[in-house]
C-alpha cells in the first residue's frame, strides 16, 4: 500500500470514527455541525499526512546521507586496497633486491674463499720452490767445499 491509499484509509476510517452519524434525519443545524465535525476529522487527517510525509522527508534525507557515508566509506575502502597493493609491491622489490644483495655476498664470499685457497696454493708451491733452491745451493755449496779441498794440497803432499 503505498503513502496516498495508506492515508486514505487512514482518513476514511478517522471521518467515520469521529462522526457520529445519527441514523435518523437531521436538522440543517445538525447537518452543519456534523459538516463542521467531517472538515476537523479531514483537517486532523491532513495534518496527520503532512506529518508523515514530512517524517518520510526526513527519512529519505537520512537514508541519502547514510548512502553517501556509505560511499565515502567504500572510496576509502577503495583507496586503501590500493595503497595496501603498493606497499605489497614496494615490499615485494625491496625482498628481491634483499635477495639479489644476499646472492652477490654469497658470489662475494665464494670468490674470496677462491683466492684463499689460491694464494695457499701459491704459497706451498713457493716455499716447495725455495725449498727446491735452497737444497740446490747446498748441495753447489758443498759441492764447491769438496772441490775446495781436493784442490788444497794436503800438508802430507807438501812434505813429499
Amino acid at each position: 500500500m503505498c503513502c496516498s491509499a495508506q492515508t486514505a484509509a487512514i482518513a476514511s476510517r478517522t471521518i467515520d470514527s469521529d462522526v457520529d452519524m445519527p441514523k435518523q434525519r437531521s436538522s440543517p443545524k445538525s447537518k452543519r455541525a456534523a459538516s463542521k465535525t467531517k472538515d476537523q476529522a479531514a483537517g486532523r487527517v491532513h495534518a496527520r499526512a503532512d506529518r508523515e510525509r514530512a517524517a518520510a522527508g526526513r527519512l529519505r534525507a537520512r537514508a541519502e546521507s547514510m548512502r553517501d557515508a556509505a560511499e565515502q566509506l567504500r572510496a576509502g575502502a577503495e583507496r586503501a586496497r590500493v595503497l595496501g597493493e603498493q606497499y605489497r609491491a614496494q615490499w615485494e622489490t625491496a625482498r628481491q633486491h634483499q635477495e639479489a644483495l644476499r646472492d652477490a655476498a654469497e658470489s662475494v664470499r665464494q670468490a674470496a674463499e677462491d683466492a684463499r685457497h689460491g694464494t695457499i696454493a701459491d704459497l706451498a708451491a713457493t716455499a716447495e720452490s725455495l725449498s727446491a733452491s735452497l737444497a740446490k745451493m747446498q748441495f753447489l755449496q758443498d759441492a764447491r767445499n769438496t772441490l775446495r779441498q781436493l784442490a788444497k794440497p794436503s800438508k802430507a803432499e807438501d812434505l813429499q
